[in-house]
């Protein structure tokens, strides 16, 4: 008898947790994630299939010898040999060398111009909004676009630059031909299309400081250097990471800049960067597990300037 009842209890047991298995069921399927699926599922596996589709496939391009569109890529043997030459290859060091100098002088500078701004405009000085204005202008510009006025602007015989300069009994220079002076010239004119940016991300900050803390700093004898170097720059660490990241993305998307200014793969040795290399490996000398080779290693170089980022963000409690 109890172990016909052992058997009847533990049937609806059974039943119980099939029954509460398929409620849970019935729930996930009518849930908003489930009814939501076929407006996000298609972009997120379009969006999967390109960048992530397209990166997977880069990395097993760099490990075979694919050399373009006219061969099937031997997936069959796998090594690191494009990896090796890259490694070897002086074209990729100096490369290297001109990215790392564009993008640690780049971004540097126009933190610390953006800030110089920001403080300025956050001071109430006269005409602030067109002041703002002007700086932040550029930054809606495109790298074609602004390739194209700085061209202009550097031309030796009747460029604004020389002309200026010309006054005080400088130059002509030849900023763009030059190869001392080139890479200082893109620099600059970066910095002239991203300094706003950083300027508004800063101001963003300091408005959002209390203007107790000024009067706290003023009642305690402190200059406006020491109040802004010891109280308020120190707050926006949040804000100069998160500029200084974006700038490093565009420094290494330098490739549209160049091509519009000097209009071929192959840029002044000066400005040639990892990125130009690339193209001119895969389009030009159909190398194209080479190119992939030197691709990852600019994704890579991405990923270490993105993920202190995120691990900062994460810490913060921002992720």
């Amino acid at each position: 008898m109890e172990s016909q009842q052992d058997a009847v209890a533990g049937a609806g047991t059974d039943e119980r947790v099939a029954e509460d298995r398929y409620a849970r069921l019935r729930r996930f399927w009518k849930s908003d994630f489930v009814r939501s699926a076929p407006y996000w599922g298609i972009p997120l596996l379009l969006m999967g299939a390109a960048v992530y589709g397209g990166i997977i496939w880069n990395v097993l391009i760099s490990l075979t010898d694919y050399e373009g569109f006219l061969q099937r890529p031997d997936y069959g043997s796998l090594d690191l040999d494009m990896y090796s030459r890259a490694l070897s290859d002086s074209a990729v060091h100096l490369t290297a060398r001109n990215t790392f100098v564009l993008l640690v002088a780049f971004t540097s500078i126009s933190l610390v111009l953006g800030l110089f701004l920001s403080i300025l405009l956050d001071r109430d000085i006269r005409q602030k909004s067109k002041v703002q204005t002007i700086y932040l202008l550029p930054m809606a510009l495109s790298f074609v676009v602004t390739a194209q006025f700085w061209l202009w602007m550097y031309n030796y015989n009747n460029g604004l630059v020389n002309t200026v300069i010309g006054l005080f009994g400088l130059g002509p220079y030849n900023w763009i031909g030059n190869p001392k002076l080139v890479l200082g010239s893109i620099i600059f004119a970066l910095i002239w299309q991203f300094s706003g940016y950083t300027m508004v991300v800063f101001l963003a900050g300091l408005q959002s400081i209390s203007d107790d803390q000024f009067e706290a700093a003023r009642v305690d004898g402190a200059s406006i250097f020491k109040t802004y170097w010891r109280v308020i720059i120190p707050q926006l660490k949040s804000a100069s990471v998160s500029a200084a990241v974006v700038l490093m993305i565009f420094a290494l998307k330098i490739f549209t800049f160049l091509y519009a200014m000097f209009g071929t793969y192959r840029p002044p040795k000066g400005t040639d960067v990892l990125a130009t290399l690339m193209v001119r490996e895969a389009f030009m000398l159909s190398n194209w597990a080479y190119a992939a080779s030197i691709a990852t290693i600019l994704l890579g170089m991405s990923l270490l300037v993105i993920a202190p980022y995120l691990y900062y963000q994460y810490r913060e409690g921002a992720l």
